[in-house]
């Protein structure tokens, strides 16, 4: 990453002998499938020792599947737990559409005898997974040489779309998650007027969200074939129903050999860089956007990004502050589980998400 960014997370307990040499169990919470690890803390750094991944709704509750990773690897005497999840954290507690199953911390902490055990929101997760991070993890997009320190943001597509925000004190930044995803979708033009009523007659409310998950990506596909007319060759179609949609856009976006999928991924990233510019102002992220999740890490090589910056920077009156925001797009794709790790060790705060 030759842009030299820095992203010196607030970490308390760094430095505090009892975290060093520290092994966690963390757990990474998805819909379909949830993967749970052991890490070890050493020098300021977590490093994974096992990895396993569960299909999620195989499991009737989050304490049976903790329970098959434990038995499964023969674990013992780990005294510490960090689970991320795909919704908003209170008091340890989330429920979620996004889980089969309530995940209540407390509960759990309490059944296998855990002396920490914390849950946090998996974009704040993300964010903690800056202080792990390798140049090599990110993708520079846009750059400037009039770069500022300053709050950060991330934007991660996904089966939802997750929003978060570092604060930054002046030294150092502080993570934090929103529920910016769920903001409604705009239109700014006739065309995308007709693409807003046709959102609005599935979803009713049309956020950000459902614009820009992977059901979102889909719709506008649909939108573009049923509602623009264009056409989608029976190739295209029997490809579209055999494989999955994402993975197809990708390998015909690289061939160019179908106008539907290319307007469909050009329409896609227009409106990820207009949140992506929502997100930054509201944040006033002048120290950084990043980008990450399993949509991008996908669609990464058909970006153009000469086109998105340029759709990132429509602005009424703050094209000033936009134009030196850097923007990344992260490609680790243990981001969360590190994060997660990272958190249980040496941050161990009791903020809500």
């Amino acid at each position: 990453m030759s842009s030299n960014i820095k992203f010196p997370l607030y970490s308390p307990g760094i430095n505090c002998e009892v975290n060093k040499n520290c092994t966690i169990i963390a757990a990474d919470l998805r819909k379909e499938e949830s993967t749970l690890a052991v890490y070890e803390s050493k020098e300021g750094k977590v490093f994974q020792k096992v990895e396993v991944k569960y299909t999620t709704p195989d499991f009737a509750s989050f304490a049976d599947l903790l329970q098959s990773f434990i038995e499964d690897n023969a674990l013992q005497g780990v005294k510490r737990l960090s689970v991320a999840v795909p919704g908003p954290v209170m008091d340890n507690i989330c429920e979620t559409t996004n889980l089969p199953w309530i995940v209540n911390l407390n509960e759990v902490k309490g059944q296998f005898n855990f002396e920490k055990a914390f849950l946090i929101n998996d974009l704040r997760a993300t964010a903690y997974c800056l202080a792990d991070n390798l140049e090599s993890d990110f993708e520079v997009l846009h750059t400037s040489a009039h770069s500022s320190t300053g709050n950060a943001a991330i934007l991660a597509p996904g089966n939802g779309l997750g929003e978060a925000g570092l604060f930054f004190d002046g030294k150092f930044l502080h993570p934090f998650a929103t529920r910016g995803g769920h903001t409604e979708f705009s239109p700014r033009n006739d065309f995308e007027v007709g693409f807003y009523h046709f959102m609005n007659k599935i979803h009713g409310i049309v956020t950000w969200e459902s614009v820009l998950n992977k059901s979102g990506i889909y719709n506008i596909y649909r939108f573009l074939r049923d509602v623009g007319r264009h056409r989608e060759e029976a190739w295209l179609s029997e490809k579209i129903q055999n494989n999955d949609f994402i993975d197809v856009l990708v390998e015909v976006g690289k061939e160019k050999s179908s106008r539907l999928v290319t307007l469909t991924l050009q329409t896609y990233l227009e409106y990820l860089a207009r949140e992506a510019n929502n997100l930054t102002l509201k944040l006033k992220a002048t120290g950084g956007l990043i980008i990450t999740g399993e949509i991008i890490d996908k669609i990464y090589s058909l970006i153009d990004k000469d086109e998105f910056y340029r759709n990132f920077m429509v602005s009424d009156k703050m094209e000033h502050l936009l134009r030196d925001i850097p923007i990344l797009i992260m490609r680790n794709q243990k981001e969360i589980l590190e994060g997660a790790a990272y958190y249980g060790i040496f941050i161990e705060d009791d903020l809500h998400d």
